[in-house]
């Protein structure tokens, strides 16, 4: 029961967190891809080359700050407990909230940034909250539980956008503006707060009261990482996905916006259909395949389908021909996620997995981190739609990478 109470509530801290991450994704594009936008943050006549690369820097400025904190705090999940961690990390959240909104209203882009990076430096979370799934669940049904994981992003996927698109739409109702998605998501990460002070149970055993915490962790995890020989594999093409899936987030609504016309409130219900089916193969497809077949089985025809699926997004006409493809994709992503983060996690030792998890944040970070930079150049001096083409070839050579590097041998808890 006490388990049960736990995974609830780490669940709910993920939804949180990705709720946050969707409410971005329909309104960002209006404040700086759009400027026929009442919401247009920029000065009329901005080049539109310069308003691309500052909304990449906007979009990257998470990732970098969650790059070097991250790691921190997965090591101070080792020493302090999961708990203690996951409070302090989402007070960061709900405070960096308020002030995204406040940005909004002012029209004060410095804050905005201000208040990425603070969510980056506190939205360590997620690999405390893996680390706190990995306490409480045995080895060999850690990628059912990691489904489960990716069932809340999901869950968030939808709601976020969904909500991001009408809570800013004044025709839903009049007083809803661009900051009203983050005043939600604020009031939502304390209750958040709430949630984890009252039912979360500290999961973590055998804590390490003595150990120091390295505040440079972030760049030694890097190469500690891809130095690690039985990890090397599984962190190359984690970080070719992830930065491939960056690419596709970061600039997909813009591809949205210029090709198809979509308002926010489009750009949001589209998101939230994708997220409908990444909850369909989190919560069940993914439990029902690792019964039958390993990680790293999965992995060979995932990151591959995920690849193509994106590439596909080129083929569409009409924006009803994007909800063919929607399904696809999500399966693939969902199941490719999910087994990713279990490989890691099966393959650390127990009293280490906020630190293990928390160096598969870095690479994670750090490969988010450099895709919406480059994602803002390329579009400013190529189009909108180059983002989104370098996507689906980066993961597909991440594939070609798993496929000829991974050996199932090197891992320590095999099935």
């Amino acid at each position: 029961m006490t388990n049960n109470k736990s995974l609830f509530t780490i669940l709910f801290t993920i939804f949180i967190d990705m709720l946050g991450y969707g409410i971005l994704i329909p309104v960002i594009p209006v404040l700086f891809a759009a400027p026929q936008s009442p919401y247009y943050l920029l000065a009329p006549g901005t080049d539109p080359k310069q308003a691309f690369l500052l909304l990449g820097f906007l979009l990257a400025a998470f990732p970098i700050a969650q790059f070097f904190a991250a790691p921190i705090l997965g090591q101070m999940s080792d020493v302090w407990g999961r708990k203690r961690v996951l409070i302090i990390s989402l007070l960061g959240t709900a405070l960096s909230y308020l002030l995204f909104a406040y940005g909004i209203i002012t029209r004060n882009l410095p804050l905005l940034f201000a208040a990425r990076i603070l969510d980056g430096f506190t939205g360590g979370n997620i690999a405390v909250a893996q680390a706190t799934i990995a306490d409480i669940t045995a080895p060999e049904n850690r990628a059912k539980t990691f489904g489960l994981i990716g069932a809340a992003f999901g869950l968030g996927f939808i709601i976020g956008p969904y909500l991001g698109g009408k809570l800013s739409d004044p025709a839903v109702v009049s007083w809803f503006n661009a900051a009203t998605p983050f005043w939600f998501a604020a009031l939502l990460s304390l209750m958040n707060i709430t949630s984890v002070f009252f039912f979360l149970k500290e999961t973590l055993k055998n804590a390490k009261p003595q150990a120091s915490i390295k505040l440079n962790r972030a760049l030694h995890n890097i190469y500690h990482a891809f130095t690690i020989r039985g990890m090397r594999s599984i962190f190359s093409t984690g970080f070719l996905f992830q930065a491939g899936f960056a690419f596709f987030t970061s600039f997909f609504a813009v591809f949205l916006l210029k090709r198809f016309g979509f308002t926010q409130g489009n750009t949001g219900d589209y998101f939230a259909y994708i997220g409908i089916w990444i909850v369909l193969t989190q919560g069940f497809i993914t439990r029902i395949v690792t019964k039958y077949f390993s990680e790293q089985k999965i992995l060979r025809f995932s990151i591959l389908g995920t690849g193509l699926m994106l590439l596909s997004y080129f083929l569409p006409t009409h924006s009803w021909q994007l909800f063919l493809i929607a399904p696809v994709f999500a399966i693939c992503n969902g199941l490719s996620q999910a087994n990713l983060t279990s490989l890691v996690s099966r393959n650390a030792p127990p009293d280490v997995q906020g630190e293990v998890l928390g160096l598969n944040s870095s690479v994670n970070a750090l490969a988010q981190s450099i895709p919406p930079i480059v994602s803002g150049y390329l579009a400013g001096v190529l189009t909108p739609e180059t983002p989104l083409m370098l996507s689906g070839t980066v993961i597909i050579f991440g594939a070609f990478v798993f496929w000829t590097t991974f050996k199932p041998s090197s891992f320590v808890n095999k099935k």
